[in-house]
């Protein structure tokens, strides 16, 4: 069965439901989480997103990120997809939202409210080959040069993220 995403309105309040595909594809503004994880070195967890991922394969871009389910709250949907993705799950806390808009060439458009989670967590994930390919730890002031010299190696949504929200996402 197809995953659905929460169509939002710019506050926020869910106004339907919709395949993720389709949503995508019409551009339509849906609910959606960002998981930052940091050490107690003050690096981010970085993924590689994997090879068959039908957007931005093979791109880095934060620990995980995806959609919260129908009944479901960001906190929950976040340690979700961070144990499905990355074998391990920690506290999360929300930071801050946004809303962004990233065409892609394929033709699909991610038009999101994206709720930003952050948690901590020292040791090694253990990645599912399915979603991620590859993961690292990197400072903050390492990711912003690497995004400025090498743009093409991350996601879109990732960049904007990082631009926008440097400060909060660093300390």
């Amino acid at each position: 069965m197809e995953e659905k995403v929460i169509l939002v309105d710019e506050q926020d309040n869910p106004i339907g439901l919709m395949e993720k595909l389709e949503a995508h594809q019409k551009a339509l503004l849906h609910r959606a989480f960002s998981v930052f994880i940091l050490n107690d070195k003050g690096e981010i967890m970085l993924q590689q997103r994997a090879a068959n991922k039908y957007h931005s394969p093979n791109l880095w871009t934060n620990t995980c990120c995806s959609h919260p389910r129908e009944g479901e709250t960001t906190i929950e949907a976040g340690k979700r997809r961070l144990q499905e993705e990355m074998g391990f799950v920690t506290e999360l806390s929300e930071v801050l939202s946004f809303i962004y808009k990233a065409p892609f060439d394929n033709g699909l458009t991610e038009h999101e409210l994206d709720h930003i989670l952050i948690g901590y967590y020292n040791d090694s994930p253990i990645i599912n080959p399915d979603e991620v390919s590859n993961w690292r730890w990197k400072s903050p002031k390492n990711i912003k040069a690497d995004i400025t010299k090498f743009p093409h190696q991350y996601t879109e949504w990732f960049k904007i993220i990082f631009d926008k929200f440097y400060d909060q996402i660093s300390q």
